[in-house]
C-alpha cells in the first residue's frame, strides 16, 4: 500500500524547522559517520540522493578533496534551495531530481550516498536499480534507515504522547515511515532486485540525541517532519496543542534542563559488482 502524500511532502516552513531543529538533534551525528565511510572509498565523484538541507553535503564538501565532484539531489525543491542558502565550503552541483528517475548517464559516479531518505521512495527497488544504474562497476551504494521506533527514545516519545488526542486514529508517521524500514532482510531483497547481487554490509550505529529543551524536541518532530501534516490533517487548530502535549511527556521522561536520548539507525552498504 502507498503511504500518504502528505508522508513525503517536506513543504513550507518545515525545511527551515528542519534544518534549526532535526539536523543538530538527531542527523548531525549520522552525517559525520556517513561522509567518513565517503571518504574512506576514496571516490573521485559522488551522488547524493535525498539530500535534504545538505548535512551530509556540507560535511563530505568540507572533508573530500577539492578533485572530488560532488552533485547533490532532492526531490524536494524548498529543502534543496534551503540548503543552497546554507551553502558549502567548496562548490557542489545541486540538482532537483527523483530517486526513481535519476537524471544521469550510466556508470558516472564512483559512490552514491543517502542519509534516512530510502524509506520514502514510494518503489525501492526501482530507486536501488537507479542507484546501481549511475554507479561505475565496482562501485558502492552507502545508506542508513533508522532502526525501531522503540530504539529511537525522542521519537517514540512524541508518538505516545500525541496519540491521546486521536484515540481512535493516532498519527504514526514516525513509526510508518522514518521507522517503518528497519528489517536488514527486507532491505536486502529490495537491493538484490535493483541488481547489486553481491553480499550487503549492514551495521547497527548507536548514538546520543541531543536536545536544549523538551520543547525543542516537541518542537522538532511536531513541525519540522511530515508528522505535521498528518495532525493538521485530522486537526488544522490542534497543532500547538500536540506541541505542548509531547513537550510534557518529553520533559516527564527526560528531565527539564538540556536532554538527551537514545537513537539508532543502519548502516547499509552494497557494491555494484558488474
Amino acid at each position: 500500500m502507498k503511504s500518504p502524500h502528505g508522508d513525503r511532502a517536506f513543504s513550507g516552513s518545515i525545511a527551515q524547522l528542519y534544518e534549526r531543529y532535526m539536523v543538530p538533534m538527531i542527523f548531525e551525528p549520522y552525517a559525520r559517520d556517513l561522509t567518513a565511510r565517503i571518504v574512506s572509498l576514496d571516490p573521485t565523484s559522488v551522488l547524493e540522493i535525498a539530500a535534504g538541507t545538505g548535512v551530509v553535503t556540507r560535511h563530505m564538501a568540507a572533508q573530500l578533496p577539492e578533485h572530488v565532484t560532488i552533485v547533490a539531489t532532492d526531490l524536494s525543491q524548498p529543502m534543496l534551495d534551503h540548503a543552497i542558502s546554507i551553502g558549502t565550503s567548496r562548490s557542489v552541483t545541486w540538482q532537483q531530481a527523483d530517486a526513481m528517475r535519476l537524471p544521469f548517464g550510466d556508470e558516472t559516479f564512483d559512490a552514491v550516498v543517502c542519509q534516512f531518505g530510502v524509506m520514502f521512495f514510494p518503489d525501492k527497488a526501482a530507486a536501488f536499480a537507479e542507484a546501481r544504474r549511475v554507479l561505475r562497476p565496482g562501485g558502492t551504494f552507502v545508506f542508513n534507515v533508522w532502526d525501531r521506533i522503540e530504539d529511537n527514545e525522542f521519537a517514540d516519545c512524541v508518538t505516545q504522547s500525541i496519540a491521546q488526542l486521536f484515540p481512535a486514529d493516532p498519527p504514526r508517521f514516525l513509526a510508518r515511515l522514518p521507522h517503518g524500514y528497519c528489517d536488514p532482510t527486507a532491505i536486502a531483497t529490495d537491493l538484490s532486485q535493483g541488481g547489486f547481487t553481491g553480499a550487503h554490509v549492514f551495521e547497527t550505529v548507536t548514538a546520543q540525541s541531543s536536545a536544549e529543551s523538551p520543547r525543542a524536541v516537541a518542537t522538532a518532530y511536531c513541525t519540522g517532519t511530515p508528522l505535521r501534516n498528518e495532525i493538521e490533517a485530522r486537526n488544522a487548530s490542534i497543532l500547538r496543542e500536540a506541541t505542548d502535549i509531547a513537550t510534557v511527556a518529553i520533559g516527564q521522561r527526560f528531565g527539564m534542563g538540556p536532554i538527551t536520548g537514545k537513537i539508532q539507525a543502519i548502516l547499509t552498504a552494497a557494491i555494484r559488482i558488474a
